[in-house]
């Protein structure tokens, strides 16, 4: 199994268009330890010809086009891009949907709760439903993978609730706590090849539930939420009145951070995605960074590329 991170960031990228904190700047002025990033996507493939992406990100155009396994090989029209899951309905996850837009045969899953987000926004019927297949993902059952005519592609997708939130642009403040989140507003997903290779994928995740730290538990691999060092991270660069909290995401840093709780459930192979313009773990060298990879963690950037 073939995995490729077409795109790191969180929503907005880095450095993101109207940003002008500490990590930006570097970022702009060519600093190399401020290598830019897309908004967060992988894609993985059983075969290395038919491909799944994990989100398509506003950036999907620039990221096939850096990533050669994605081109068209065969015919005037082709893609090797046989599927697309969404963990989410947020608009860094859905938005590089309007890029496949060219009439081209694929398949969408994503849970009920998302796919009505995809319906009730008419901008998404450029989707054609003559080509493209809108498949549901059940929770905590094992789906296999096909293309529009529904041909396996090698990969089976397990998708499962983790905690979260709805997207931002769904909030109901009169909803209470929850701003209005439902089931399947925000899932995981195990996706697993015929050889029983296998691997975790989380860019977005508030907490870890006894239930979600018994599923990770001893897994080769897990990509997970590193959207924020600490909580108050955005207020305190002056860039944002919202906490990681309020926004869906679990911090890396402190006692109840992902770097603390996820040091004990034994997964091999650690990466941080869906990072923050202002996460100083995307500077290399940082001594936030140096703490992370000190613990075993990776910080994933765009054109990684791993093989299970």
């Amino acid at each position: 199994m073939q995995i490729l991170v077409l795109g790191s960031a969180a929503g907005g990228g880095f450095p993101q268009w109207n940003c002008n904190c500490v990590n930006c700047r570097r970022a702009r002025a060519g600093d190399p330890a401020a290598s830019p990033r897309t908004q967060s996507s992988l894609a993985v493939s059983a075969d290395g010809e038919r491909w799944l992406l994990l989100n398509a990100s506003p950036d999907l155009r620039q990221q096939i086009l850096a990533n050669p396994p994605l081109h068209p090989r065969r015919g005037n029209r082709h893609s090797p891009i046989a599927g697309v899951v969404l963990s989410n309905g947020d608009v860094d996850h859905v938005a590089g949907l309007l890029t496949l837009r060219e009439y081209q045969t694929l398949s969408v899953y994503a849970s009920d709760r998302v796919h009505g987000v995809l319906r009730d926004n008419s901008v998404f019927n450029v989707l054609n439903p003559a080509v493209v297949a809108r498949r549901t993902l059940p929770l905590d059952s094992a789906v296999e993978i096909g293309g529009f005519d529904g041909a396996p592609i090698g990969l089976r997708v397990t998708a499962f609730e983790v905690p979260g939130k709805v997207a931002l642009y769904m909030e109901n403040e009169k909803a209470g706590p929850g701003f209005g989140t439902q089931s399947g507003d925000t899932i995981g997903l195990e996706i697993r090849a015929a050889n029983g290779r296998h691997f975790f994928y989380l860019p977005a995740c508030a907490a870890l539930t006894p239930e979600l730290g018994a599923r990770l538990r001893d897994a080769p691999l897990a990509f997970f939420d590193g959207t924020l060092w600490q909580d108050d991270e955005m207020v305190s660069a002056g860039v944002g009145a919202k906490t990681g909290r309020r926004m869906g995401h679990m911090s890396i840093a402190g006692e109840d951070g992902s770097l603390a709780q996820l040091a004990v459930l034994g997964v091999r192979r650690r990466i941080y995605v869906h990072i923050n313009n202002t996460n100083p773990i995307l500077l290399a060298g940082s001594p936030e960074r140096l703490q992370v990879e000190a613990a075993g963690w990776e910080v994933a950037y765009d054109g990684m590329e791993i093989r299970l």
